[in-house]
């Protein structure tokens, strides 16, 4: 399918504040915002918006004037009101062009299959499918987040791409389908699915792509596959027929880092398919035996006092080698041999790791003569390697030069000098950079004629890639080698169709270090009107991990282990194959998931938006191993170990791929990050200790996952470990008044010390989950117990840490960070987590609601810019929202207290300053629980808008790196808009929608199915009706909420077509329905409920 042709894309909508220079917004239009709500909002001075100085883009809010900033946060929001209207608007599907496409990078791989992206013109990019270290230079320290302020462009380190043909008559036209080839390419966005389109008046012929890998909620194995699936269609807008090619090229780009001596070589074969199909299989061949080889040279071990005959200029190594127990860097620094190292980030006087990576100067060998094959070494650091790393010198000039990937591991590299065997020559440690990672480091320098690699299995890159094509009308064509299309600047379109031939069997191999590109596509003729489909899939295999594993070593049993997807296939063929022979379930169930998705009365932004986030499953943050096991980092290769106080705010997995989280919970954190007294290691082998939020947060979503499972079995297996894990942090809590007050590790990465709601709550709200699992296993005084607690724990939250406005964290002293008298924006988790699982209240509601709204009054700005300037008293922050972007800021001071937060040091109370999208998906979901649903869309939206493609990669929310794991609690918002409830084992399923109730529809997951719920209110009625698109479901009782003052007293229920004997009460506003009998709805079953 082609994107829908919509309105233009309104852009990104910053505010008219003096820190900003532009803005946007959304058309205008009935919304259901109360007039009381609407002017709370918009405040008294926005019906002066000043226009944006974007032509077509109304700004967000304002105009504002200096003093309207002098509280730091303005109490009025100043919100534009068609920008508040649009908030609610079903709206049209956003379609980005031109300058809009410049940063898009929506992944289009499998779950755990590594980093690919799809760019907005339908180019692939990124390619991090080969080994675990990411193949573009990233400005800036990961952990920093960089990719935020300076977001990366499309840049491919593979040679890949499609290209048309257009015959009409005598005359052809080529072009690369891509932004080069035509002028108006258009891209719409519905993860997983990418569409693009291609039209130009030039050519007689409209091309629309759909780009994925197959996506089916529920069906773990088939949304893990190592496949993109590129399925182009392409409609002769003319009027007489036209003669159409369309073809595909792959690089092989395995062994891409090198072979490391063995003299491997790539392979590339064209295999033809019965139905006019083809299939190009890239392969590694092994090459010649080695002669015997001689004993290797050590030139350098840095194991000295000195750097002996080795002589350093400037400042940047000093006197000596570094050694192991001087080190002292955030990132983990390991892949030395011995004790000794070379290192240029110097912090031997005090530096910190800014200064540290200041250093400049050289480090140069004495003079070698080059007696063997090879030059071995460790190398790490920084990745640029005109600026740092290692060099050989011959004659003074550098001819061979290696540098790090950008991390603190160490990694085997070598320079292959055979051509260079007899010459004199020098090394050279270079470090003539500063900023992120503007450090090198270097160890065991050896002159060798064994190859680096034992074998090829050690050989980074080594694997296998295909190209298929798939069945289709028309001829194949095939080339196993494109040498004749190819020139310096790559393959050049204009020659690839003269390339390509008849699809027969045939094969090319050439030494791995030349590049080897090979080709598929089809001719076929399209009558005017008509339409013909090219469809193409790309798969990939490349399961281990090599030597470069860096924080991963610590995982158990990681040296062997694989991609998951190594159990399931031996190569990227067999890939190709299932993704052909499946395809029309593969395809037609991941767009009917995608339809079902977007079959919605909520706004097309909020449905884009809260949907984005789950693509983190399908990149480098997320790894599935061949043993079965999960592991992620909290972002793209930065903060190891699945960490419990991140994934913790992640709602999306467990509603969509509730095995994931299952197996997390029993295989890791209650199985070998657990202990017999009950603790558990937030970070499993990473950090063997506790984490006092997400070990709360944890036991929250042990019964989530109890939730989303058929039966009971999940939790009779962990629950006595559930149990004792209660236990263990009960007794934390001493005199019983349901607040902890010693340590409490957290999210914050330092741990805070006495009573705080943010903890308190979350500690509650697993004390209400452990009652009401308690309950479900028949263990009633653990279940009063634990309510017990509960209840002292409501009311010292009030009693104790409620200020009549919001709640504050009372530390014992102010030596260790602190929020003290600030409003913390994460300060009722707990209840926001409680609402996500349908537990009691935990934190009680009029002060509940009170703290939501100074949370809106105190925290979120329509511009963050003036903030950051004026407020100077905690200095320092990373920038996740620019000066003309709004957001919730995570903790403001508005009573004073900033003087006493950073504690004796400042450690991370930069943090403060910060706009983290996970919290704010989780505060704008407890709004929508609380009833604030306008404040609720309002912080989500400027999520959306700071994301907006104008700016920035839309598909990559950023916190520490890429693609971080905490933005999947845009997940619970959705669920909270929906009033979404589900207890699987139950047969339970309920919605409250928050969004236009009277007339509302919207995609649900249960534990073994999903599909759509629509609900409308006429008259004195109510109706409901859950339909399943996919799977199988068994319920036994809903609940709807009833309309203010309204009670129901009787409900007629039909299933399948039939009637359902069913019984209504009611408990305030919530009307629970009780069906006579257990009712199981197949895919395209429906289940209706009538409330009168």
């Amino acid at each position: 399918m082609e994107p829908r042709e919509p309105a233009p894309s309104r852009g990104p909508s910053p505010c008219t504040s003096p820190s900003c220079g532009c803005g946007p917004g959304a058309g205008a239009g009935p919304a259901p915002i109360g007039r009381r709500d609407f002017l709370g909002i918009a405040g008294l001075g926005v019906a002066s918006a000043a226009a944006a100085s974007i032509p077509g883009w109304p700004a967000v809010a304002g105009p504002f004037a200096a003093e309207d900033f002098e509280d730091l946060v303005p109490r009025d929001k100043k919100l534009n009101p068609d920008w508040l209207r649009s908030l609610t608007r079903r709206g049209e599907p956003e379609v980005y062009r031109g300058k809009e496409l410049a940063f898009v990078g929506m992944p289009v791989g499998g779950i755990g299959c590594g980093q690919l992206y799809l760019a907005g013109d339908g180019r692939l990019w990124y390619w991090d499918i080969f080994t675990s270290l990411t193949p573009i230079r990233r400005e800036g320290v990961i952990y920093q987040g960089p990719n935020y302020e300076k977001p990366l462009r499309p840049k491919s380190v593979v040679e890949q791409g499609f290209a048309i043909r257009v015959r009409k008559g005598d005359a052809a036209i080529v072009r690369p389908l891509d932004s080069r080839g035509f002028r108006d390419v258009a891209f719409r966005g519905e993860y997983p699915i990418g569409r693009v389109t291609y039209r130009d008046e030039a050519v007689p012929v409209e091309a629309s792509l759909e780009a994925f890998s197959p996506f089916i909620p529920m069906d773990l194995a088939d949304s893990s596959l190592p496949a993109t699936i590129m399925a182009f269609t392409v409609k002769n807008t003319g009027d007489a027929p036209v003669e159409v090619s369309l073809a595909g090229w792959l690089e092989n780009a395995t062994v891409r880092d090198g072979d490391g001596g063995l003299n491997l070589r790539r392979a590339l074969a064209v295999e033809p398919r019965p139905g006019g199909a083809a299939t190009l299989v890239g392969t590694v061949e092994p090459g010649p035996a080695r002669s015997a080889s001689r004993p290797d040279i050590v030139l350098a071990d840095f194991e000295g006092a000195d750097y002996g005959g080795w002589k350093a200029e400037g400042t940047a190594f000093g006197e000596k080698p570094y050694r192991e127990d001087e080190r002292k860097f955030y990132t983990a620094l390991v892949g030395y041999e011995g004790k000794g190292f070379v290192n240029s980030h110097m912090m031997r006087h005090g530096e910190d790791p800014a200064a540290a990576d200041a250093h400049r100067g050289t480090l140069t060998s004495p003079e070698f003569a080059i007696e063997r094959d090879f030059i071995h070494f460790r190398i790490g650091g920084g990745e640029d390697a005109n600026r740092l790393g290692l060099r050989l010198l011959v004659d003074g000039k550098a001819v061979r030069r290696a540098a790090g990937k950008g991390g603190g591991a160490m990694r085997h590299a070598s320079f292959d000098v055979r051509d260079l065997k007899g010459k004199t020559a020098r090394l050279q440690v270079v470090d003539d950079a500063d900023g992120g990672w503007g450090h090198t480091t270097v160890d065991q320098i050896v002159l060798s004629d064994s190859p680096m690699y034992a074998s090829i299995r050690e050989v980074p890159g080594v694997g296998s890639m295909a190209l298929g094509l798939l069945e289709g009308p028309g001829e194949a064509l095939a080339a196993a080698d494109l040498a004749a299309a190819t020139t310096a600047e790559g393959l050049d379109p204009a020659k690839l169709f003269d390339a390509l031939r008849p699809a027969a069997a045939a094969s090319a191999s050439g030494p791995a270090e030349k590049a080897l590109v090979g080709g598929l596509g089809r001719t076929t003729t399209i009558a005017p009107g008509q339409s013909a489909a090219f469809t193409f899939a790309i798969a990939w295999f490349f399961p281990d991990y090599g030597e470069n594993r860096g924080e991963m070593s610590a995982i158990a049993g990681m040296e062997k282990a694989r991609r998951a997807y190594a159990s399931r296939f031996d190569g990227a063929k067999a890939v190709a194959d299932h993704v052909a022979k499946d395809f029309d379930r593969l395809a037609g169930q991941t767009r009917l998931w995608v339809k079902t998705w977007y079959d919605s009365s909520l706004p097309h932004w909020f449905l884009d938006r809260t949907m984005i986030p789950v693509n983190t499953l399908a990149t480098q943050t997320f790894h599935a191993f061949d043993s079965g096991r999960f592991w992620a980092w909290e972002g793209v290769d930065c903060c190891a170990g699945t960490c419990q106080h991140v994934w913790q705010y992640a709602q999306s997995v467990g509603r969509l791929f509730p095995a994931i989280e299952r197996d997390l919970r029993e295989r890791v954190d209650f199985g070998l990050a657990w202990h017999d007294d009950g603790a558990m290691d937030f970070r499993s082998e990473n950090d063997r200790s506790v984490a006092h939020d997400g070990f709360c947060g944890t036991i929250i979503r042990a019964y989530r996952e109890h939730q989303m499972s058929p039966d009971s079995a999940f939790l009779k297996r962990l629950w006595p470990r559930i149990k004792r894990s209660l236990e263990f942090i009960g007794a934390q809590d001493a005199d019983g008044d349901g607040l902890l007050e010693g340590k409490q590790m957290n999210t914050l990465d330092s741990a805070w010390y006495g009573p705080m709601a943010w903890i308190s709550s979350l500690y509650l709200a697993a004390m209400a989950a452990g009652a009401a699992m308690a309950d479900e296993m028949g263990d009633a005084p653990f279940a009063s117990r634990c309510r017990r607690i509960v209840e002292a724990g409501k009311r010292s939250l009030v009693e104790k840490l409620y200020d009549g406005e919001y709640f504050i964290h009372k530390p014992p002293d102010y030596t260790r960070n602190n929020t003290n008298i600030g409003c913390h924006s994460d300060q009722m988790l707990g209840q926001s987590m409680a609402f996500q699982v349908g537990l009691p209240r935990v934190v009680p509601e009029p002060e509940a609601r009170a703290a939501l709204r100074s949370i809106w009054r105190y925290n979120f700005t329509p511009d963050v810019g003036p903030y950051r300037e004026k407020f100077k008293t905690i200095k320092g922050g990373r920038w996740y929202a620019m000066p003309g972007e709004g957001g919730l800021l995570m903790t403001t001071f508005p009573k004073g207290g900033a003087d006493k937060a950073t504690g004796s040091s400042s450690n991370f109370a930069y943090y403060f300053n910060e706009c983290w999208t996970g919290f704010e998906y989780q505060v704008a979901s407890q709004m929508f629980w609380e009833g604030m649903t306008t404040e609720a869309l309002a912080i989500v939206r400027m999520v959306h808008d700071r994301y907006h493609p104008a700016r920035r990669n839309p598909y990559n929310e950023v916190e520490c790196s890429d693609h971080y794991s905490r933005a999947m609690a845009s997940h619970g918002a959705f669920l909270a808009a929906c009033g979404y409830e589900h207890h699987g084992p139950k047969g339970h399923l309920g919605f409250a929608p928050r969004v236009t109730p009277e007339d509302f529809r919207a995609p649900f997951t249960a534990a073994d199915a999903w599909g759509t719920f629509a609900q409308k209110r006429e008259g004195e009625g109510q109706s409901g009706k859950v339909e399943v698109r996919w799977g199988s479901l068994r319920l036994k009782t809903l609940a709807f909420e009833a309309p203010e003052g309204k009670r129901f007293s009787a409900a007629k229920v039909t299933a399948a077509g039939k009637s359902v004997a069913a019984a209504v009460s009611q408990d305030g506003r919530r009307a629970t329905v009780t069906l006579g009998e257990d009712v199981n709805l197949a895919a395209g079953e429906a289940l209706e409920v009538v409330l009168s």
